[in-house]
């Protein structure tokens, strides 16, 4: 029997899709939670949710906002959109739940940011677009790389969440760790070693890959 590669061109374009929107999301939300005065914990701990529930939990919620009988999933239907059991929705899975990740790491990483060049390119004066753009991100972007990096590994073996909103359509939005999944149900054992040493490949590649750059950029620092 041919083996059907499609799961992981699936899992490929969902993880890299939501990965990019994540990484502009994550970066926008820390921005705003490191600048908050009062309500910081609060915010902040509703915007890591996801990274405690159980990401069937979060595949439930997400069926009941975009579900076709919701105020969103009717205002959609109306436009032409349908998330449910679709390819978008794997992304929109795959961002919610992987999100906590980008935001957390990249706000850790602001926080280290030295507010004495924040400071100084004041005195200089740059706005605070230019700051953002020109100090902030540069002496970030170690761990916005990482957090960048964990985020697609995450997006890649994304399950729960994935298969509740989204399904296990064939060549649609089965995705690797689902095709994991069908295999055992239909008996396949397998197939679902196969696609368990593909995911935890690819994942060991991109955390290897992501020690490496890290290791190579302090050792240049040295």
């Amino acid at each position: 029997m041919d083996f059907d590669l499609s799961p992981l061109w699936i899992s490929l374009k969902v993880a890299t899709v939501s990965t990019v929107i994540t990484f502009f999301l994550g970066v926008f939300f820390a921005r705003i939670v490191y600048s908050m005065k009062r309500f910081r914990y609060l915010v902040d701990g509703v915007l890591s949710l996801p990274l405690v529930l159980s990401p069937t939990v979060v595949g439930f919620f997400l069926l009941v906002i975009f579900g076709k009988n919701s105020p969103v999933g009717r205002t959609l239907s109306s436009l032409g959109i349908n998330v449910v059991f679709t390819w978008e929705g794997a992304v929109i899975a795959a961002i919610v739940v992987s999100f906590p990740i980008m935001y957390k790491i990249t706000l850790g990483a602001f926080d280290q940011v030295d507010t004495d060049l924040i400071d100084a390119a004041k005195t200089l004066g740059f706005n605070e677009t230019a700051i953002f753009f020109k100090v902030w991100i540069p002496l970030s972007w170690p761990g916005l790389a990482a957090a960048s990096t964990l985020t697609f590994a995450r997006a890649m073996g994304e399950f729960g969440a994935t298969i509740m909103l989204a399904g296990n359509l064939p060549g649609k939005t089965r995705t690797m760790s689902v095709a994991v999944y069908s295999a055992m149900q239909g008996g396949d054992r397998e197939m679902a070693y196969r696609w368990v040493i593909i995911i935890l490949l690819i994942s060991l590649c991109t955390l290897i890959l992501m020690n490496y750059w890290n290791a190579s950029r302090y050792s240049r620092r040295g």
